[in-house]
């Protein structure tokens, strides 16, 4: 396969690097996470000599469903008064779940825009806002661990690569794991995107969604979809036209989805016929360890090096 890219996707405007005692916050955009997980995941924050504060409603629930962290509006308005903030430098996401859909279009997306560029980690049920962020604000996102999610809690690797991201993104431009290699060989050059599959097909035909993965690098997770699951999402982004012209892709962990060979099947079935390279175990997702992962910049996929080399740095 020759090195190449189709035009559509292009790099976006990256946020600054964090510095030492720069303020963070952590809101609840999807679904609701105990207490002592966000205070333990505080505490690494505080480690970094980071200055987090949490959202208003981040424990104040919802009146009626369980598996949301507040009502639709509120952790809007937490999400807004963060981002919008002048004294905060990145949002995190505290926990996936549910519920980003929900909320994303009560955002002022105008008001955010003025605020400036900030960093954005998260993944799972962020997927939605790291593709509204894209095509509404045209900025970088991290594709990262959240800092109440157990992975992060327990994991060192985890947590340094994080660090490591939003302080020295130079020093983490060269992605791989020991797994990855080649589902389709081959090499592209593009810009990365992606996230949760299933939420990337849950997003066509929504506000600002982003028409298509023409000349990207798409990274691609989920977890606990069954194999017939994983084929109706992969279906729909084929018959919808998504993906056509991607130039390659990335496929992360794939956690309680079934046996590996299972799922491998469906991926080489599905994304074999769209003639690009498709890099297979790249450790991001919800897997341990959990790589992080800029959406946005331009990328080097080599899939029989198993590797993935960010031409830019994540963050400015």
């Amino acid at each position: 396969m020759m090195e190449g890219a189709g035009a559509g996707v292009s790099p976006l405007t990256r946020p600054p690097r964090l510095r030492p005692g720069d303020r963070v916050a952590v809101v609840a955009p999807s679904g609701p996470f105990p207490r002592e997980r966000l205070d333990a995941g505080v505490d690494i924050l505080h480690g970094w000599d980071l200055d987090p504060v949490a959202g208003e409603h981040v424990f104040t629930g919802h009146p009626r469903f369980g598996y949301l962290a507040a009502d639709d509006a509120d952790r809007a308005k937490d999400f807004q008064r963060a981002w919008c903030d002048p004294a905060v430098r990145a949002v995190f996401a505290g926990r996936g779940g549910y519920g980003s859909q929900r909320m994303v279009d009560l955002l002022d997306w105008e008001a955010m825009r003025a605020a400036g560029p900030k960093v954005y980690v998260g993944f799972s049920d962020s997927t939605p806002l790291h593709e509204a962020i894209a095509t509404r604000l045209g900025l970088v996102t991290l594709h990262g661990p959240m800092p109440a999610w157990t992975v992060f809690l327990k994991d060192a690797a985890t947590q340094e690569q994080l660090r490591r991201t939003l302080f020295d993104p130079e020093s983490v431009t060269g992605l791989t794991s020991p797994q990855a290699g080649p589902l389709v060989p081959g090499r592209a050059r593009g810009v990365t995107l992606g996230g949760c599959v299933s939420l990337l097909a849950a997003e066509l035909g929504t506000p600002a969604a982003r028409p298509g993965a023409a000349g990207g690098i798409l990274l691609i997770e989920d977890v606990e979809e069954e194999d017939y699951r994983l084929d109706r999402i992969l279906t729909q982004l084929l018959r919808s036209g998504w993906l056509d012209g991607v130039a390659g892709v990335v496929c992360g962990s794939w956690e309680d989805c079934g046996p590996y060979e299972d799922v491998r099947a469906v991926l080489r079935d599905r994304l074999a016929p769209l003639g690009v390279p498709v890099l297979e175990r790249l450790q991001f997702g919800h897997g341990t360890p959990a790589l992080t992962v800029p959406l946005g910049v331009p990328a080097v996929l080599d899939a029989d090096a198993g590797t993935l080399t960010l031409e830019t740095p994540a963050l400015a």
